[in-house]
């Protein structure tokens, strides 16, 4: 694989912004790894961070780059600070950001697919949200959207501790819910217009504090018939142990049904 860090303008942000990009090789000769890549546009992983991190926590807490090496799968890992994913009230335009702007720049940059059936999103916590966020707003362009521990229900945000700092982010209450960063309100919306969703896949530990959030958007879904492949894992916290081991199973899942995925 081949491990790239690139910073560059953001006309959206209008500042300089970072993706860390792992990109497939073909190579035989390194010592325990497996290096494949197809001859055309890369399949393509876009891989969120959580609230505290960056573009740069994948590579530092998990073994990503040696799980997609032998999947000839590129991975593009942005950097949104503690955005949500959104078009801030009081803050930069990050969701047209990451939605718009980063697919369109890796994708000049590098030979990634723009085809429906070669691109996932991926991420943990606040990440997690984003990434059904992604899949729920724009599910033509996603053939799977992936939450490990996500923060599913953001209303929690302007109850709990975070509710002064998140205010910025998503306005007041009245102006998150039943708005496009409501994912409880997208999926509403989805089952209400018949879309045709991305695959959905979700998991969270047990002891994690934003399992009664997961519960509880399984059973909205359940509800609506939006079908989620979800799995609870006793004993595991809100913690990267869990994500790391958790990525495996989510990236086997993702590329399985990628053959049997129709072009948007």
């Amino acid at each position: 694989m081949a491990f790239l860090q690139v910073n560059f303008y953001s006309e959206v942000l209008q500042m300089a912004s970072s993706l860390n990009v792992i990109l497939p090789e073909r190579a035989r000769g390194q010592i325990g790894l497996e290096g494949k890549a197809k001859s055309g546009p890369h399949p393509t992983l876009y891989l969120l961070h959580g609230l505290s991190d960056d573009q740069t926590i994948w590579m530092r807490r998990t073994s990503i780059e040696r799980y997609v090496s032998p999947l000839g799968l590129a991975v593009i890992m942005p950097n949104v600070h503690r955005s949500f994913y959104t078009d801030m009230v009081a803050g930069p335009d990050y969701w047209t950001y990451v939605s718009e702007e980063v697919p369109a720049v890796a994708r000049e940059f590098f030979n990634l697919s723009d085809r429906r059936k070669d691109n996932y999103v991926a991420g943990l916590s606040m990440g997690g949200y984003g990434a059904f966020k992604m899949g729920l707003r724009n599910p033509e362009r996603w053939n799977a959207a992936v939450s490990l521990s996500g923060a599913l229900d953001v209303t929690r945000t302007l109850e709990g501790q975070w509710k002064q700092e998140m205010a910025l982010v998503f306005g007041h209450m009245d102006q998150l819910t039943g708005s496009k960063n409501d994912l409880f309100h997208l999926m509403s919306e989805a089952a209400r217009k018949g879309i045709d969703l991305p695959r959905l896949w979700a998991c969270c530990g047990t002891n994690d504090f934003l399992l009664d959030s997961n519960r509880q958007f399984m059973q909205r879904a359940k509800d609506l018939k939006i079908p989620v492949e979800y799995t609870e894992t006793d004993g595991y916290y809100h913690e990267w142990g869990y994500w790391d081991k958790m990525i495996q199973p989510a990236l086997k899942w993702m590329l399985a049904g990628r053959a049997e995925a129709a072009d948007a």
